[in-house]
Parts: structure tokens; C-alpha cells; sequence
């Protein structure tokens, strides 16, 4: 059901509240770091709201600094009053104030970005990232959320997930794989178990043609995964042999993350770095 197929009222008004939240939430999620300006009839079309509904959430939001409107294009983008709503959940993230200096020192020797995803059950967001210092580079903005099953923070978080769960997010199209049949789901399967094996997931330019990934789970206390660090790079500069050193100091830097948190991989799970 689309925000604007929500019914709008019932017998005690809950429904229309509920159906002016979920339509306020899909107006914020059409901004995108690909498309960081948009304007009213644009929205409205790609959420099947009409313009006015529309109209009246922007005006809402841009008195509270939500969005604020471009002063050339009148079309609108994010606003800073979402980091005064984001900044507490971030400051308390804990993964993220320990992993930052790690982050940095991964750059550094590697050369490339590095980034922290977290999981929320169906999407890897980036809520840290230190970019490459290369001109050409590819890099992962915060906020930026994936669900593209070769993405190799996904593989790193679904290898925590029982297959049956797996399975599911994967069938309903959760978390996306086109062209998915049995065949394809028992290999996919297969691979995140080699991700475990190997302490890394990859991911050679099958999400796009021109990009690497390398990923490799952060754990806590308890040996669950509760965050990925993440390599992103330009395909041509990674030969297969720089592929397994990025992988390596991936899992390294995951390990050194994990360590600073107290945390501990499971039994069965690898991470390189020092016992």
C-alpha cells in the first residue's frame, strides 16, 4: 500500500494520524545523495501523493528546519535541523566513537574509503565514513542505506541471520536479487557461509560494474555482529591480488574495532588481526 492509498480515517482518528506520519516519512526518504534537490511535483509523483499533501508536509518541515528551500531553483533539499534530530542517536552510538580512529588508520594504509555500516533488519546504513584522498574514488555518505544482496556489507550482516530469514528477505524482495530462483538462493546461501569462513564478504563489481566492496563484521560481547566496516573502491585499482590485502586489513581493522568494544567473534568465525 502506497502513502497515498492509506486510508485516511476509522472510527477513532488512529488511522489518519499513522497515515500523516507514514506519508511525512516517505516525502523525507525521496532525498537521496544521487538527487539532494527535489521539487514538489517530482515528490508528489514518486510517492503517489498529490501535490498539496505534499505542498503542506514541506511547509511543515521547512518551518522546523527539516528541509530548506534552494534560493535559485525554489526546489527542495534536506535540512540541518535533521542532524539535531540524528546527532543524539549518532553521539551515542558506541561502534562509531570507537571505530572512527580505526577508520582513519584503514585510509591511511590502504589508500581508499573506509566506512561503519550498521544493520537495521533490512537495509546496511553508513554511519561513519573517511573518504579516500584519490581524485577518483567512490565513496559512502552518511545516512546512505543499501539492500542490494551483493553488496558485501549485506553478505556480512545476513551471514548472522538464519537461512530461513535469509531466505525470506530475499523472496520478498527485502533485500534485492534480481532474477533470484532456487538455484541462485542455495549459492547465495553458500557464499555467505564462505563469508563466515573467510572473516570478509566481496563484492568484485556485481553491484556495479565499476566499484569493489570488501567488508568484515565488528562483534560485541556477546559474539553478535553489530557493525561492518566497509572498503568501497574504484574497480581499477584492484587487481585480485590487492583484493585479498584490502580484504585482510578490512578484517583486520574489524578486529581491532571489535577488541576496543569488548567484543569477540563467535566460535567458527574468523577475523585476522592479533589474538
Amino acid at each position: 500500500m502506497t502513502p497515498a492509498e492509506t486510508p485516511e480515517t476509522n472510527g477513532n482518528g488512529d488511522t489518519k494520524g499513522t497515515s500523516v506520519i507514514v506519508n511525512a516519512i516517505a516525502v523525507l526518504r525521496t532525498f537521496s545523495a544521487d538527487e539532494p534537490l527535489l521539487g514538489v511535483t517530482e515528490i508528489a509523483n514518486r510517492i503517489g501523493l498529490h501535490k498539496s499533501t505534499v505542498s503542506r508536509i514541506l511547509a511543515t518541515f521547512e518551518q522546523e528546519h527539516l528541509v530548506e528551500r534552494d534560493p535559485e531553483t525554489r526546489r527542495f533539499r534536506l535540512g540541518l535541523g535533521l542532524i539535531a534530530v540524528a546527532g543524539p542517536l549518532l553521539a551515542e552510538l558506541e561502534e562509531r566513537r570507537v571505530a572512527y580512529p580505526v577508520l582513519r588508520e584503514l585510509t591511511e594504509q590502504t589508500g581508499e574509503t573506509s566506512a561503519l555500516m550498521v544493520w537495521n533488519g533490512t537495509e546496511s546504513i553508513c554511519v561513519e565514513q573517511i573518504a579516500s584522498h584519490h581524485k577518483i574514488k567512490h565513496t559512502t555518505p552518511l545516512g546512505a542505506s543499501y539492500k542490494d544482496a551483493m553488496s558485501s556489507s549485506i553478505q556480512v550482516f545476513l551471514s548472522a541471520e538464519p537461512a530461513e530469514r535469509v531466505r525470506t528477505l530475499l523472496r520478498s524482495g527485502a533485500i534485492t536479487y534480481p532474477g533470484l530462483d532456487d538455484t541462485s538462493l542455495e549459492a547465495y546461501q553458500i557464499r555467505l557461509k564462505d563469508v563466515t569462513r573467510r572473516g570478509w564478504a566481496i563484492n568484485y563489481g556485481e553491484s556495479s560494474i565499476d566499484e569493489v566492496g570488501v567488508a568484515a563484521p565488528v562483534y560485541d560481547h556477546r559474539g553478535d555482529i553489530v557493525a561492518a566496516i566497509l572498503i568501497p573502491a574504484p574497480r581499477f585499482r584492484v587487481s585480485q591480488d590487492r583484493l585479498q590485502n584490502l580484504g585482510e586489513a578490512c578484517a583486520a581493522a574489524a578486529h581491532r574495532v571489535t577488541t576496543r568494544l569488548g567484543g569477540r567473534p563467535p566460535k567458527g568465525a574468523e577475523q585476522d588481526g592479533p589474538s
